[in-house]
């Protein structure tokens, strides 16, 4: 028995030790019960904190180190658990306490323990007491820019619009590459060494295919913010609009290329309250308006100096620029940059390592025919292509690519554009209000998308000539196809180009040059527009020189010496438009007759021209524009089957719409007047030695009224004045443009009844020459559009303006007005009878007028004072208000 003692001790030990085992695996399931109740708390109080700090977070505070290790802590035990408990579940499957499974309950019972212990840690630090940290961000990030050439007087308007309290927005625009980002990080950076009153400058690129959480990110990014990927949308646009209404901030958006609602990304809208700015940069002034921006600052392209600046800058060789040949190569090739910086620059760095005559020779040839070839330049013309691309329509680029005709930086005057592009077939060619109101909307498309510009004039543009060779580049198919457009314009050639160049163009442009002979041309079945005007010399065409032209659909002769049309003319059985003006052709040919789809017939200023066949107007069927102002005088034909056209052909032609006529006898005149149907197409109308006229009716009954561009009366020496009904005088004359009056010397008074304000809104030129009875014609005082005035020849003229006028408080009297030019007026003592501001004058011309002692031009400032031309013993007898006035004034003295 003595074996039975040992025994039971060593099983009373192992009792012992089994103990606490068996009570984990006896107590597991209320253990598991605990563990599962203490998992749930602290996720109830994970929770509740993510609540509380994302509260926090939407006034723009980061939650602290300390909480986002809590929470990561956190996740990584909530997976733990979920751990346990999955192998909690497949232990229960095993039975009694002695076999494996027991063991592993065990161990799970052991490390629940464990995890309680950890859990009820947790817990206990997840009482905090500061949940987040505040942001703060650098003021200013400053943005890898190049060093800036001509850019100065922008970055003052700049300034002066920061300065606005009232303005809270501004659009900088321009064509790509002109400079608009350089601009923008240039006023960026200007922060990091300057005084200022914001909190934070934050730099967005948005880009064309913007996306509204990029932009999110990056002002997130900017204000030192979390980002979550996962966070709701709504959710982030109320953390930056939180953040954000707290702060003076001036936001640079780069690059928009259509609106972008503020509130949608969390942006405080600008205002003088908040006193926020917003400076974009866009390439359409259509995307400045959708944004309501208060100013509107275009990045021009650079001048002439800074253009040489900065090529010299890129090309970094002063000793070869500086070299008598190069430089003028150089400054040729600058030119042709057009002041595109980015041109300018690529150029310069393809010409760095250039160091020969015909190399820089070879340059200016590609640049002329294909620019592309050029290193770099394809680049430039591939931004470029974004604004050509982001054109609303077809007709609108096509229309772009027309401009391309013309030389470079040449004012193209819009009515013309228009009508070459009814011709071509881009617009209806019915030449109604519709069609030619297209036309200019694709011309107003093309300024908004800074592809076209101003030119000379208001009435004209002209295109950079970067972007010309741009369009010529995307017409050739990205120089695939150099052969559709055939461009030599302004060119100095002496004869057209040789029979190959023509085969397969779709459009030439040879005008302005010296070419004087057009010989007989084979295969252009494609050509559609050919452009000749303008070759002086040009004063034959051979007699077949139109035989294979069969498609051309705009042809333009006009202001060459061609005195005979070839009769091969009826082969342009396509032609549209055709442009005769200031040529020297004597006879309209009868085979113009059967070019039944002419539309467009332009024979202004055709002073030789003294035959106009029947048979050459009759068989127009569609003709809707016929022009013989200052041409062909119209008469009266008396005699029965008289060969030359009359009145009775026109009022056949039933598309007929705009009509310019000569008219000599006062027969004529009142036989017209009877034709209302003409009277109302009549656009153009010019009035020459008509005796026995005492009188002209302009008013609305007569039908001259409403559609009145240009009037020209000339050696009509039984006219008194010009009549408008008392009941129209108030809308008389509303689309007059050009008032020329010449050799009129019973008129006293050029009109009957008095102007009023609301009368002649459009007249833009008056031109009055030898009207000697004329003692003033203060009516001019009341247009509101007038820019030119020439007064030449009238003996008893004594004031421009009468003093006996008053001037209204809100008058803008001769506001728009750009040229005064006065010639032999003896008795002139006074222009006006006030110094008035003349915003817009650009020249004053006095030549011969001894009594006229002052100039009416208040010097506000000197910078905008017109030029003046006169004797400069004139110039030193004037009197002066103010002494120093008169050195302000820049003068160009001139002999008699």
């Amino acid at each position: 028995m003595d074996f039975i003692s040992p025994l039971i001790s060593i099983v009373d030990r192992l009792c012992t030790a089994m103990a606490p085992r068996i009570s984990n695996v006896i107590h597991l399931d209320r253990r598991i019960q605990s563990f599962t109740t203490e998992v749930d708390e602290l996720k109830d109080q994970r929770d509740d904190l993510r609540s509380r700090v994302k509260r926090a977070e939407l006034d723009g505070s980061r939650r602290t180190n300390e909480i986002q290790r809590w929470l990561a802590r956190v996740e990584v035990i909530e997976a733990e658990a979920t751990s346990i408990i999955e192998n909690l579940g497949q232990s229960r499957h095993g039975l009694g306490c002695l076999n494996a499974t027991c063991c592993s309950k065990y161990n799970l019972s052991k490390e629940i323990i464990e995890k309680l212990k950890e859990i009820g840690e947790l817990k206990r630090k997840g009482a905090f007491e500061k949940l987040v940290t505040e942001p703060h961000p650098a003021p200013v990030e400053e943005k890898p820019c190049r060093p800036a050439v001509g850019i100065s007087l922008m970055l003052d308007k700049v300034w002066e619009f920061l300065e606005e309290d009232k303005v809270g927005i501004m659009a900088l625009y321009g064509i790509g590459g002109v400079g608009k980002t350089t601009l923008l990080k240039t006023v960026n950076n200007a922060f990091l060494g300057r005084a200022y009153n914001y909190d934070v400058v934050i730099w967005v690129l948005v880009t064309k295919e913007f996306v509204v959480s990029k932009i999110q990110q990056a002002i997130v990014a900017r204000l030192g913010l979390p980002w979550e990927e996962t966070e709701a949308s709504e959710l982030r646009t109320s953390k930056i609009y939180n953040v954000l209404k707290k702060k003076r901030f001036l936001l640079l958006l780069d690059d928009i290329w259509e609106r972008i609602d503020l509130g949608d990304i969390g942006i405080p809208l600008p205002n003088e309250e908040n006193k926020c700015k917003l400076i974009f940069t866009t390439r359409s002034m259509d995307v400045c308006t959708d944004m309501d921006a208060h100013r509107k600052l275009k990045v021009e392209f650079l001048d002439e100096e800074k253009s040489w600046q900065l090529f010299c800058e890129k090309v970094g060789r002063m000793e070869i620029l500086e070299s008598p040949p190069i430089r003028n190569y150089a400054e040729t090739i600058v030119r042709k940059c057009g002041g595109l910086p980015l041109a300018l620059i690529t150029v310069g760095r393809a010409m760095a390592n250039k160091e020969t005559e015909e190399e820089w020779k070879y340059a200016i040839e590609l640049l002329n025919k294909s620019p592309s070839e050029l290193r770099g330049m394809e680049d430039v013309f591939t931004l470029l292509r974004f604004s050509y691309d982001n054109l609303e329509n077809e007709t609108t680029k096509t229309c772009l690519l027309y401009c391309a005709l013309f030389p470079e930086s040449y004012s193209i005057e819009k009515e013309q554009l228009v009508e070459y592009w009814i011709g071509e077939g881009f617009l209806d060619s019915s030449y109604d209000s519709n069609a030619h109101n297209k036309g200019y909307a694709a011309i107003g498309s093309l300024k908004v998308a800074c592809l076209l510009e101003t030119g000379e004039e208001e009435t004209q543009v002209k295109m950079n000539d970067v972007i010309r060779s741009f369009a010529l580049w995307i017409a050739s198919e990205s120089g695939l196809n150099k052969g559709k457009f055939l461009i030599e314009a302004s060119s100095g050639l002496t004869e057209a180009p040789g029979v190959k160049n023509w085969e397969g163009a779709e459009r030439i442009s040879l005008l302005d040059n010296g070419i004087t002979v057009l010989k007989e041309i084979h295969k252009c079945p494609n050509l559609l527009t050919l452009l000749l005007q303008w070759n002086n010399g040009l004063n034959r065409v051979s007699a077949d020189f139109f035989q294979s032209m069969s498609a051309l659909r705009v042809l333009d002769l006009s202001f060459t010496s061609i005195r005979k049309i070839p009769v091969s003319i009826n082969q342009l059985v396509e032609l549209r438009h055709l442009n005769l003006a200031a040529t020297k052709i004597t006879t309209l040919p009868k085979e113009l007759g059967s070019l039944t789809k002419l539309n467009h017939l332009n024979l202004l200023r055709t002073y030789s021209l003294r035959t106009v066949p029947r048979e050459a107007i009759s068989g127009l069927a569609d003709l809707a524009v016929l022009n013989l102002y200052y041409s062909y005088s119209w008469e009266v034909q008396n005699v029965e089957g008289e060969a030359e056209v009359g009145f009775e052909e026109l009022e056949t032609l039933r598309h007929l719409r705009i009509l310019g006529l000569t008219i000599s006898t006062i027969t004529s005149l009142n036989r017209l007047s009877g034709l209302r149907n003409l009277v109302r197409c009549i656009q153009y109308l010019h009035i020459k030695e008509c005796e026995g006229l005492p009188q002209l009716e302009l008013s609305s009954a007569s039908g001259y009224g409403k559609t009145l561009r240009r009037l020209s009366i000339r050696n009509c020496y039984d006219l008194n004045y010009l009549v408008v009904d008392a009941e129209d005088r108030e809308t008389w004359l509303p689309n007059l443009e050009v008032l020329a009056l010449q050799g009129l010397p019973n008129v006293t008074s050029v009109w009957k009844t008095p102007v009023r304000k609301v009368s002649l809104q459009n007249l833009r030129l008056l031109n009055i020459w030898y009207c000697h009875r004329l003692k003033n014609v203060s009516w001019v005082l009341l247009l509101p559009r007038l820019e030119v005035i020439y007064l030449f020849y009238c003996k008893e003229m004594e004031e421009l303006v009468s003093g006996e006028e008053k001037l209204e408080p809100d008058s803008q009297a001769f506001s728009r007005l750009k040229t005064i030019s006065i010639r032999d007026l003896p008795e002139l003592r006074s222009i006006t009878p006030w110094a008035l501001a003349f915003p817009c004058l650009k020249s004053i011309a006095v030549i011969d007028c001894p009594q006229l002692k002052k100039l009416p031009i208040r010097n506000h400032n000197s910078s905008n004072l017109p030029t003046v031309y006169c004797a400069k013993d004139w110039w030193d007898g004037l009197e002066w208000d103010e002494p120093n006035t008169k050195y302000a004034f820049l003068t160009d003295f001139t002999s008699n």
